[in-house]
């Protein structure tokens, strides 16, 4: 069974190999999911969030907006398997041509797939398998949530750690 999702902010928790590292932080089934993102994947969805237009088009602005106008729409996001620590995402989209639909499912990293789903106001869902095997209790977990005045900020360091057992 899948889940609806939303994005609840960005974290920062530490990596394997004891350094910060940014994660978006998705909740569901009353759980947070955090999935560890690059600095710049996490600046994309912090600016997104915050709702203030950038003066040019990022890159995942830049695809929306080349999506729609290829006659397309990204209709949501899946989260769907997690192998060795790692994420996998799945985009789905469709075209009409001649006014049928046409459906695609590209693979994606999660983090691009969850910066897409925020600019283009689409729904997120997560597998119950990827909650039951990497969800966790909100209260282990403090998430800023972005405002436009702190664009360029992260919270603060080690509020979640990588290890479950934590």
């Amino acid at each position: 069974m899948s889940h609806d999702a939303a994005v609840e902010g960005i974290g920062m928790g530490v990596g394997p190999d004891g350094t910060n590292v940014p994660a978006v932080i998705l909740t569901a089934r009353d759980e947070y999911l955090p999935i560890f993102i690059t600095s710049d994947q996490a600046q994309s969805i912090r600016h997104s969030l915050s709702g203030e237009p950038f003066e040019r088009p990022l890159t995942h602005d830049l695809l929306v907006e080349m999506v729609t106008e290829f006659g397309g729409a990204i209709d949501g996001v899946r989260i769907d398997e997690l192998a060795d620590g790692t994420f996998y995402a799945k985009i789905d989209a469709e075209r009409y041509v001649d006014g049928q639909p046409e459906t695609f499912a590209f693979d994606a990293r999660p983090s691009d797939a969850i910066a897409l789903a925020v600019r283009s106001e689409c729904p997120i869902s997560v597998s119950d398998e990827i909650l039951d095997a990497a969800g966790r209790d909100p209260d282990e977990i403090e998430v800023e949530k972005p405002e436009p005045d702190r664009d360029d900020e992260l919270v603060p360091d080690d509020l979640f750690s990588d290890d479950p057992d934590e």
